[in-house]
């Protein structure tokens, strides 16, 4: 685990049960109570973060992902008129 020289407290109210099967585990990997939970909230914490920035595909879905890219279709019309109006709207507020 990273060491740190800054410290945060963090409190947490816990059953009886919760707080003797914590206990346990700690001892088991002989770590006190409060690194055992630490490792295992810090670990938690990188894999939900992990599972939410990651986007994973399947390979069906990484093939049409990447023809999309590789071949994108032709501009609908609504697309090429608001195209056409953004260019309208900044030439004029250029001047040219």
């Amino acid at each position: 685990m990273e060491k740190n020289t800054a410290t945060a407290r963090l409190e947490a109210r816990l059953s009886a049960d919760v707080h003797a099967l914590l206990k346990r585990a700690a001892e088991m990997e002989g770590r006190s109570l409060t690194d055992f939970v630490v490792t295992a909230a810090r670990a938690a914490a990188l894999r939900t973060i992990a599972e939410t920035e990651v986007v994973r595909l399947s390979l069906e879905d990484q093939e049409r992902m990447a023809d999309a890219i590789l071949n994108p279709p032709k501009p609908a019309t609504a697309l090429r008129r608001a195209w056409k109006r953004r260019e309208e709207l900044l030439s004029a507020s250029t001047g040219t």
